[in-house]
Order: structure tokens, then C-alpha cells, then sequence
């Protein structure tokens, strides 16, 4: 029956790509209130694709509405749908998104980026094509390749749709929890497609992402802004003892130079070692992705055990300080400056703005200024890390040896994708990133593309990984 799935999809792979065209058309941009209706008319769209093909149980959630600034904003529904109920089989949750990023061909973008084209590289441009109607729309070429075949699904499937994920999937997550025990009762195992391979040759499987931990720390001194040629030299300077304390945080060679914070990262064993063997990652792609050859560490194995397994503190901005071109000889009253950290396991949240909140307290105290400081975790969201000996992986690393004839490699990520772990967490049950579309797709900026060997043969592959379930549930 794979054979037959496989072959089926080979044949209709234009049909896909015109489903592909119509999803692409539609401006589905979260972040902007003047295409939310466009957002709910995505969600339209899916919710007659999976009727179309026999899906029960299509429902939605309801969010709730949004604050935008002071305006109430309806937030567009969460999609759920079920294949098959059939207790015999194993139930798989799948979870992917319909809103996009803004884009507009004044940016840079080549061709009208809501308009798919594909190009004589056999790229198909357009916005979210990887990011991530084309991985949702795999999933829905899988069951319509089923139907049409007048073939049994070989699990069930469930669908998890959302249409805020680019704007922080808000209302997503107490609906998960609610439906733990309802819609998802069922649920076996979950599968995420909303991320990229390592490089741009070989299939992946990704088990671990970094959390972030975000801070503001505040100065502050005068009752208003002051002028240098007055006041300079006769006062603390807020953005002076900012300066001071936030070159305190991390060293040029990326050392994060808070008392503590390395002992509670996971040591590294040797099975873990092994992992790093024969990646299909090279220098020259950092260097591509960045625009320079900037690299902190001089081999590939440094390299992404530096962006996947331990932490980093980067610098993001200075909020009150004066940035426009010219200048300007102002003394800024209040300064905010605003640095993360890329959290891993088994490093505890909690822990990690205790130990900053102290040695920055304490670095403040030693300056002996007269201006007052604040320290804040605004945000903390934690790492996730599975097993790739789950069934699931063992079952999508068979996949990918039918499909692709090589072995995925096994990967981490040094971001986050907070929807993981609430799925984790909520369900117990494994999750599984499952990625479609290579690492130099451009997901989130000009000419974002899917290649269209990875749109057939990734829809290939999320089908192949669902007969490798049965055939395990089966031995």
C-alpha cells in the first residue's frame, strides 16, 4: 500500500502544487489587522479542504479576541479534524499553522511573494510556502491521496490548526490544555512540521530546542533627558552605568560570564558525542547564513554544539537611548537594556533569573552610583529535549530511509518553538519535529521557498512515516 501511496503521489505532484498556489494567494498575515479577515479566510479554506476529503469531527475553537493596541481584535479559530477513528490504530496529532509573515514585494521579493512561482531551479516561491502551508497542505495530500486510492489511512490522524502562530500562537495554549482529555484524548504521539533540515542535502529529525530567557534592566537617574555640555561629568549617567554592567554579561568569545550558570548545564556524554558524527553541515553554511565569516569557534562539531546544546547570552538593544542619524549631546534619563539567554537542559528557569538577578544586583553595587536600577525577567520559556529512541522517531527514521535512501540525521535547534513543549506538557505524550522544506528556504524572509522535491517528497515521507507507525504497532 506504500508503494501505491508513493506512486500516486509522484503522479499528482502539479495538483499539490496548485493547492499549494490557492494557500499561497491568501495573505494569511497574523500581525496585521488589516488582513485578519484574511486569516479567518485561510481557515475557511482548510476547513473545506478536510471536508472535501472525508475528515470527521472538523471543528473549531474559538480563541477568544486580541488587544492590538487598544483595539479588540477577533483571533481566528483553531482547527481541529480527525482520519479515521479506528481504536486498532495508533492516533498521530498533527500541529502546523496558517498565518504567514508579512511580506511585500517592496521588500526585495523577486515575484508578487502571494503569488506561487517557481522558478527554473524548480523553487516555489511565494510566502509560507515553507513557513508553513506547505507542510499543513503534505499532510492533507497524504489523506487525499487515500481517498482517492480507496486505501484505509494506516493510523489515525488528528488535526491541530493555527492561525496566530507567527504572532505568538496566542489563545493556543489553554485550548491544548482543555482538550487533553477531549478532542485529544486519543492522541498517541504528536507531529510537528514546522521546521527545516540542518543543510540543504540531507532529511533531519530534530528532538531538542534552546528555550529563551528575556531581561530588561533598567537605569535610571534624572527626572528628564539632560544636556551633556550642562550636566556632563557633574551627574551619574544612567546609559553610563548601563554600559558598564551589561559589558559584564558576556565575554567577545561568547562566554557567558554570570557565577553559576554553567553548572546546571547537562554534561555532554559520549553517545550524545557520537550524535555530531558526519552531519551534513558545513562551515562555508554558517558563513553564507550570517554574510561573513565571523565564527567563534573554528570547527563544525563547535559550531552547533554551541548553537544546540549549550547556552548563550546575546545582546538585543537599548530602549530609550538616542539612535537616529545626526547627532544629539542628550543625556538619556532612563535607559532599558534588553538581553536574553538560550536556556538548555537541565537548566531551571527560575534558577537562571536567580543567578542573573544577584550578580547583576551585585556588579550594580560596586559602580557605587546614585541612579537605581531594576532587574526583570520579562519572558521565560524552557527547553525541550525528547528521545529519539521514542517509537515515533524510530518509525520517521525509517521513513526517511524509504523515501530519501539515506539515514536523517539526528539535530537540535538553537530556537524555540514554545508549542512543542505545551504539547508535551499538556498531552504526555511525545513529540516529533518532522521537517519539510531545507535550511536555506528563507521561511521568514525575502523569497521564502519550497523546493519542490521537498514538497513531493516530503508529502511522500509524512505518509511513509505513518505506515512505519503501523508496521510497528503491527510487529
Amino acid at each position: 500500500m506504500v508503494e501505491q501511496f508513493i506512486e500516486y503521489v509522484e503522479k499528482h505532484q502539479n495538483d499539490f502544487i496548485e493547492r499549494l498556489r490557492k494557500a499561497v494567494a491568501i495573505p494569511s498575515v497574523s500581525s496585521d489587522p488589516n488582513r485578519r479577515q484574511d486569516v479567518f479566510r485561510m481557515s475557511e479554506f482548510l476547513i473545506d479542504e478536510l471536508k472535501a476529503l472525508g475528515a470527521i469531527n472538523v471543528e473549531t475553537r474559538d480563541p477568544g479576541q486580541q488587544d492590538f493596541h487598544g483595539t479588540p481584535l477577533p483571533l481566528p479559530p483553531i482547527v481541529l479534524a480527525t482520519v479515521g477513528n479506528d481504536p486498532a490504530k495508533k492516533t498521530i496529532l498533527v500541529y502546523g499553522h496558517y498565518d504567514v509573515q508579512p511580506a511585500l514585494l517592496e521588500d526585495g521579493w523577486n515575484t508578487d511573494p502571494f503569488t506561487l512561482v517557481e522558478n527554473d531551479k524548480q523553487q516555489l516561491l511565494g510566502r509560507g510556502s515553507s513557513d508553513d502551508k506547505g507542510p499543513v497542505l503534505g499532510w492533507i495530500n497524504v489523506v487525499e491521496a487515500h481517498k482517492s486510492l480507496g486505501l484505509e489511512m494506516p493510523v489515525n490522524l488528528k488535526f491541530c490548526l493555527e492561525g496566530m502562530e507567527e504572532s505568538g500562537s496566542e489563545g493556543l495554549e489553554p485550548i491544548i490544555y482543555q482538550e487533553a482529555d477531549k478532542y485529544f484524548k486519543d492522541v498517541d504521539s504528536v507531529c510537528i512540521s514546522d521546521n527545516y533540515w540542518l543543510g540543504t542535502t540531507k532529511p533531519c529529525l530534530t528532538y531538542g530546542l534552546r528555550g529563551v530567557s528575556y531581561f530588561h534592566l533598567t537605569v535610571q537617574g534624572p527626572a528628564r533627558d539632560l544636556h551633556s555640555g550642562v550636566f556632563g561629568g557633574t551627574v551619574h549617567e544612567p546609559m553610563t552605568d548601563l554600559f558598564a554592567l551589561m559589558s559584564k554579561l558576556v565575554s567577545p568569545d561568547g562566554k557567558i560570564l554570570v557565577p553559576g550558570i554553567y553548572d546546571q548545564v547537562r554534561p555532554l556524554t559520549d553517545a550524545e558525542e557520537k550524535t555530531y558524527d558526519n552531519l551534513a553541515f558545513e562551515m562555508h553554511e554558517l558563513h553564507d547564513a550570517v554574510g561573513s565569516a565571523i565564527n567563534i569557534h573554528d570547527s563544525v562539531r563547535g559550531v552547533l554544539q554551541h548553537r544546540w546544546r549549550f547556552p548563550s547570552l546575546s545582546l538585543h538593544g537599548v530602549e530609550g537611548a538616542f539612535y537616529s542619524p545626526g547627532d544629539k549631546t542628550v543625556v538619556p534619563a532612563r535607559v532599558v537594556g534588553k538581553f536574553s539567554i538560550r536556556t538548555v537542559p537541565d537548566m531551571g528557569l527560575d534558577k537562571v533569573t536567580e543567578l542573573v538577578t544577584k550578580y547583576i544586583n551585585d556588579e550594580f553595587n560596586k559602580l557605587n552610583s546614585k541612579n537605581t536600577m531594576k532587574i526583570v525577567c520579562s519572558h521565560a520559556g524552557n527547553h525541550w529535549l525528547a528521545s529519539p529512541e521514542h517509537w515515533s522517531y524510530v518509525a520517521a527514521a525509517k521513513a526517511v530511509e524509504r523515501v530519501y535512501k539515506v539515514k536523517p540525521d539526528l539535530t537540535r535547534e538553537g530556537g524555540s518553538i514554545p508549542i512543542t513543549l505545551t504539547f508535551q506538557d499538556a498531552l504526555k505524550r511525545n513529540v516529533l519535529l518532522l521537517p519539510m522544506g531545507r535550511g536555506d528556504d528563507g521561511a521568514h524572509s525575502i523569497n521564502e521557498k519550497l523546493d519542490r522535491s521537498n514538497y513531493v517528497e516530503g508529502t511522500k515521507l509524512l505518509g511513509a512515516y505513518l505506515y512505519e507507525i503501523a508496521a510497528a504497532k503491527a510487529e
